[in-house]
């Protein structure tokens, strides 16, 4: 990791090509007590994040005091995963939505079978994974079919049979063009507590859990009907609830709703699309503070960033 003092920075077009350079291999951190100006703005591109009080465009986030202790622990902790991290949000914002989902399952796969997950993971012992009720209940109404997450005693965590059976009532609509609208929604307490941690690391070898990844991408089928689908999320959005929904046209979102990346935290990046979708909605800096702070995401901030379209 790098801190850049933006305070003493020329903004010559040197600067941010060498810049450029150094971000295809570390975590470039720029760091600002006063507004940037226009001109800044081919220097920031050139970094993963920028923490300063104003700038311009979506390069920046208006830090909170503790950001950069949270972004260190984060890449002491995971550095692969955070220089991955930091090589991949370039490429998933320029590539198309299928070409980028392949990227982050590649970079996904791979840490896999890297240190910083396997650390993770032997201090994260796993627990059975219970079976029950439909994990996707369908229901329409007219032209309006519902899709709800039902694990609610598990915050309807994304394990696999959950994500199939989404996938299952999407394909649904991508075939029945009667159906104008897909509503996304989650029973309980929360829309989605991310991927169930107690199935991470389970496929047989990481090749395997790459074609399963691609074949099975939630966000994905969301995208191929996005125009279609609304998300009406409440409660907890993390990792892959929020990366599946954030393909919605429109996300709609209860108060009280929070938004989170952890995957970091896990010695991974964001698997469920979350490069892809989200990036799309706030710019690759923000998706980037997330990821690399893990910090909690409220309303009113996601509704500034366009993360979310509305509360309601």
């Amino acid at each position: 990791m790098e801190i850049v003092d933006l305070d003493n920075t020329h903004w010559s077009p040197a600067v941010g090509e060498a810049y450029a350079r150094r971000a295809r291999t570390t975590v470039l951190v720029g760091v600002s007590s006063q507004a940037l100006p226009p001109e800044s703005a081919h220097v920031l591109s050139a970094l993963t994040l920028t923490l300063a009080p104003d700038g311009p465009g979506r390069f920046w986030v208006a830090p909170e005091p503790d950001d950069l202790d949270l972004i260190r622990e984060t890449v002491t902790r995971a550095p692969g995963a955070s220089r991955a991290l930091a090589s991949l949000l370039p490429l998933t914002a320029q590539l198309d939505v299928a070409d980028a989902l392949v990227a982050e399952s590649l970079a996904y796969s791979m840490l896999l079978a890297g240190p910083d997950f396997r650390s993770w993971r032997a201090a994260t012992p796993r627990r059975e994974v219970p079976t029950g009720d439909d994990p996707v209940l369908f229901s329409r109404e007219g032209d309006v079919l519902t899709l709800a997450l039902n694990r609610p005693g598990r915050h309807n965590a994304f394990g696999r049979a959950v994500r199939d059976r989404l996938i299952e009532g999407l394909q649904v609509a991508l075939l029945d063009e009667s159906i104008t609208q897909v509503e996304l929604r989650g029973i309980g307490p929360s829309f989605c507590s991310g991927g169930d941690l107690d199935e991470f690391g389970t496929a047989p070898d990481v090749v395997a859990a790459h074609q399963v990844r691609l074949e099975q991408s939630a966000g994905l089928h969301v995208h191929r009907i996005r125009e279609r689908v609304v998300a009406r999320v409440h409660g907890a959005c993390i990792g892959a609830g929020l990366e599946f929904s954030a393909f919605a046209a429109r996300v709609e979102a209860r108060e009280g709703a929070w938004f989170m990346l952890p995957e970091l935290s896990l010695g991974l990046v964001p698997g469920a699309g979350g490069t892809v979708s989200v990036t799309r909605r706030i710019g690759r800096y923000r998706t980037a503070y997330m990821a690399l702070t893990g910090r909690r995401i409220d309303l009113d901030t996601a509704l500034a960033w366009g993360l979310v379209d509305a509360g309601v």
